[in-house]
């Protein structure tokens, strides 16, 4: 089955689909919208597999392109609308982009990005009359790449995951089984549809019929939360960066949010005392820990909400249908309390890199996928990360983890966000340089972190410096990018 009929099989036309600051799109309007877009695509003469690229932010029209695209068996290449110009324009040459779904809010930033001979069709599209046909499924093929997910990573060369419509059908269904997601769920989206965890909730949710409250700024915590209140949502998914703001510096807490049942935490380690905080903050709620990769789809494992007391700090264990082992440096399994890397197997794993057969090779051995995580396994084979291979800092000849760190200077209540990384030195071979973000108004010095750290960590881990920052760089995934830092560090 296609993608695209796959995710709107069962739905009610009646029933709401999206929530945008205009108002309530309902499933008919979705549907009616894609096959506008694919009559616009279709009029373009592209052919399958032709790549598409997609820009805008969350939205009717964002949907309703990805929906269209697939449908007429082409390839969505989504792009996040944090990049520069140049470095968009690099991208599409390296998608070999054939046309572009265009928001109009993106003209002015991003217009010239793109060469005169790349087709472009705007959101105005849904506004003017035209072919609105959704084609029978004798001309959608469901075979082969359905999307090109650029990864977050920094390299020489744009790096785009291969996602088929397999991938994209297994790890929605494993999703949807292990969060019992239901068609009256609604869920506050704040996450990009263009990352791929923002996108595996528009896969579920649209699945099951259920409906998405589209947020497209979470520089003010609280408007994100009048949202939920307001469209009673059932559920809330974010990244670490997304957490610290609504415990540390928002009124979460104290809001009952009587609806809230399910929350999302993945792209990247919560830390424990925050995690804490989480689950005391809305005990009614059921708090999934969940990890995953671009390079699977989205998903590769979850702690049950049941398992949170006993195996804090664990990612859990596979999803539905994936296979996760952690192997050591001659490949084999790590006995408990051992280190070795993630390496993962199932349906939602890529088959690779587009255009990049090495990094290929490298990275899907197999067909598996060598994740770049260090972790630990425990006797009922839950698994615990360490850190990634690229954020261990070799400092006094120890291999330190980041995280250990981070989460010293998170228990401190007036600290909303940490990043450890290391810079080199002569001495050490690398320092540890701590970054912070406090809440408005907190009386802390650096001074203060650091002797804090001094009394919760070993001596070869405490921070040779504490750096206080108004905000973390992060990326168009709402990570930290620990490159920014290091290169902060250094001067």
């Amino acid at each position: 089955m296609n993608t695209s009929d796959y995710l709107l099989e069962d739905a009610d036309g009646g029933r709401t689909a999206l929530i945008e600051a205009s108002g309530a799109r309902t499933y008919g309007e979705l549907r009616a919208a894609a096959a506008r877009m694919a009559g616009e695509l279709r009029s373009l003469g592209l052919a399958p597999g032709a790549r598409v690229g997609l820009l805008g932010a969350n939205s009717l029209f964002w949907a309703a392109s990805y929906l269209a695209i697939m449908k007429l068996g082409c390839v969505a290449v989504p792009f996040s609308s944090m990049l520069k110009p140049e470095e968009m324009a690099k991208n599409a040459a390296w998608a070999g982009c054939e046309a572009v779904c265009m928001d109009r809010r993106m003209r002015r930033p991003f217009g010239s990005a793109f060469p005169p001979a790349l087709r472009v069709v705007s959101d105005e599209a849904l506004e003017l009359p035209g072919p609105a046909e959704w084609p029978s499924p004798s001309l959608s093929p469901d075979t082969g790449d359905a999307a090109l997910m650029f990864t977050s990573g920094t390299t020489a060369k744009p790096k785009a995951v291969r996602i088929t419509h397999d991938n994209i059908q297994a790890n929605t269904d494993s999703i949807i089984e292990y969060l019992g997601l239901r068609a009256d769920d609604c869920m506050l989206v704040i996450l990009p549809f263009f990352y791929c965890f923002g996108t595996s909730l528009l896969h579920t949710h649209l699945r099951v019929g259920g409906a998405l409250a589209l947020c497209n700024s979470f520089t003010f915590p609280e408007t994100a939360l009048d949202m939920m209140e307001k469209q009673g949502c059932t559920g809330f998914a974010g990244v670490p960066s997304s957490f610290q703001l609504l415990l540390r510096i928002s009124t979460f807490r104290a809001r009952a949010l009587p609806k809230l049942r399910l929350i999302q935490q993945a792209g990247g380690n919560l830390h424990q005392v925050l995690l804490k905080e989480l689950i005391a903050a809305k005990p009614a709620a059921r708090v999934f820990v969940m990890y995953g990769q671009t390079e699977a789809t989205a998903r590769l494992s979850y702690l049950p909400p049941e398992k949170l007391a006993d195996k804090l700090g664990s990612i859990g264990r596979g999803v539905p249908g994936t296979e996760l082992r952690v192997l050591g440096e001659d490949g084999r399994p790590v006995a408990p309390g051992q280190v070795g890397e993630i390496v993962a197997r199932g349906r939602n794993i890529s088959p690779g890199y587009y255009n990049d057969p090495e990094a290929s090779a490298e990275k899907f051995p197999g067909g598996s996928l060598r994740t770049g995580d260090l972790a630990t396994v425990d006797e009922e084979g839950y698994i615990f990360v360490v850190d990634r291979k690229d954020d261990f800092i070799k400092s006094w000849g120890y291999r330190v983890s980041s995280q250990e760190i981070e989460s010293c200077a998170l228990g401190l209540p007036e600290v909303v966000s940490a990043a450890a990384v290391g810079v080199p030195d002569l001495q050490a071979g690398e320092a540890i340089h701590l970054f912070v973000v406090l809440r408005p108004g907190a009386p802390l010095a650096a001074e203060d972190i650091a002797s804090h750290c001094r009394g919760g960590l070993a001596k070869h881990m405490v921070p040779c410096k504490v750096t206080i920052v108004e905000r973390m760089p992060l990326n168009a995934n709402g990570k930290i990018v620990k490159t920014e830092l290091r290169r902060m560090a250094a001067k």
